[in-house]
């Protein structure tokens, strides 16, 4: 098995790493030496070396005036030496974070062997998560939908991404979520954006990396397995936790207009960079470049990345299938098509803004219509063919209603002189039959 560095994956796993319980207590010595070590690396390493130099003063005037004397707890003084640090660079990628356990297990593994089995560790962790991908669906309408929680590395992830983009081919509309994603891997970023374009290569984004005074650049990829959808409508989910590498995701495909944005300002992270060891107790996250896109020359560091579509990330996915019902309807010159799509763009409004049933005379509704019968159990309308399952009827104004758990059909009821004469079914493919009210 190939490899993968063990700083890469550290960095890719432990990137929110959570507090780890100790009674161990700090001294002053101890802290003194987690910050001169913080600081010989942000002066080595931090995108912007003038920062670096304003972060490091700040935490060492606060050790001389005895800012953290007080603090005992490694956990608590991690929390302080990051907001400190954040004070100055407003940089949420830079953290420090207690971990003599992570730290442990990494320096101890020193031989091939040892490393294997530390990377296979994180491999099953990585598959335990199915490598970021949460979920993926048809929604009603053939929305295809992801949910895409991470962007872990291409050379692992990249089976699961292949089968997941092939598996959204053949969707009127795509709708990919990144409401809870915090980052990862640009190669994963570089293979998913790959099928959302044509064959030729589109330029995604530029890196500066201050290390080694490097600029990177990153492409779609000029081969992939199963289709490309590159015309399929697009909407991307955020939310204020989008954050780093999803950010990238999201800046992206905005800027070369192939995506809508529906949801919230995303967290605001465009500096990428890894974990190092200070000392073996303490690490820190540290920035080491910055995105530069080609187009707009810059990013999205503190501001965050704007939807087109300002709502609430609670209501980003229903807004996306509202506004893709929209778009299909205008672009479509099949009629039926048209048809199909505004079936379903009315079943997404009447989830958003419901019908009150308090005023309607449900019991109106109630009795046997041939095969089909409507009875009413704790005060909500339900539906059965024959022996079959029984749909809850959701209304829907004007004597119609729809079937929770069936969006292909619906029922309208026909009345006469006050009194319910008939069912009328309705179906998505436009064909209709009615059942005259038998008892």
């Amino acid at each position: 098995m190939k490899r993968i560095t063990i700083t890469f994956l550290f960095l890719l796993l432990i990137s929110f790493v959570f507090a780890q319980s100790s009674d161990y207590k700090l001294d002053l010595k101890e802290q003194k030496r987690t910050i001169d070590s913080i600081s010989t690396n942000l002066k080595a390493n931090y995108i912007f070396p003038d920062v670096a130099e304003k972060m490091n003063s700040l935490i060492a005037d606060n050790f001389k005036r005895n800012q953290y004397k007080a603090i005992t707890d490694p956990n608590k003084f991690a929390e302080r030496l990051t907001k400190d640090l954040r004070l100055i660079s407003n940089d949420l990628h830079l953290s420090v974070s207690y971990a003599p356990d992570q730290i442990a297990e990494q320096n101890n593994a020193i031989s091939d062997e040892e490393q294997d089995v530390l990377q296979n560790q994180w491999i099953d962790q990585m598959k335990r998560n199915n490598f970021g991908f949460k979920e993926v669906k048809i929604l009603n309408g053939n929305i295809g939908y992801l949910d895409l929680r991470e962007f872990t590395p291409a050379e692992l992830g990249g089976e699961t991404a292949v089968a997941a983009m092939n598996f959204l081919s053949n969707a009127d509309a795509v709708i990919i979520d990144l409401r809870h994603n915090g980052g990862g891997s640009p190669s994963m970023i570089q293979l998913i954006s790959s099928y959302l374009f044509e064959a030729e290569p589109v330029h995604l984004n530029n890196f500066y990396w201050r290390p080694n005074d490097q600029h990177t650049q990153t492409w779609t990829l000029p081969h992939v397995q199963g289709k490309r959808f590159p015309n399929t409508p697009v909407y991307v989910l955020t939310s204020r936790q989008t954050f780093s590498a999803a950010e990238e995701f999201s800046y992206n495909l905005r800027n070369l207009k192939r995506a809508t944005l529906v949801g919230e300002t995303t967290g605001g992270g465009a500096h990428p960079g890894g974990t190092v060891n200070v000392t073996d107790k303490f690490m820190v996250w540290i920035p080491k470049g910055r995105a530069i896109n080609p187009i707009t020359k810059t990013n999205w560091e503190g501001t965050g990345v704007e939807p087109h579509v300002k709502v609430s990330s609670d209501d980003a996915l229903s807004t996306a299938q509202l506004e893709a019902f929209k778009n299909l309807m205008s672009t479509t010159k099949d009629n039926e098509q048209r048809s199909f799509y505004s079936w379903h763009l009315e079943g997404i409004k009447t989830r958003m803004n419901p019908v009150n049933s308090e005023n309607l005379k449900l019991d109106l509704y109630v009795g046997t219509f041939g095969l089909r019968n409507i009875t009413m159990e704790n005060g909500e309308l339900f539906y059965q063919r024959e022996r079959g399952n029984k749909f809850a009827l959701i209304p829907m104004g004007n004597h119609w209603f729809m079937l929770e758990g069936l969006d292909y059909f619906r029922v309208e009821f026909e009345i006469v002189d006050k009194r319910t004469a008939a069912l009328i079914g309705h179906y998505d493919n436009g064909r209709r039959d009615k059942s005259s009210r038998t008892q």
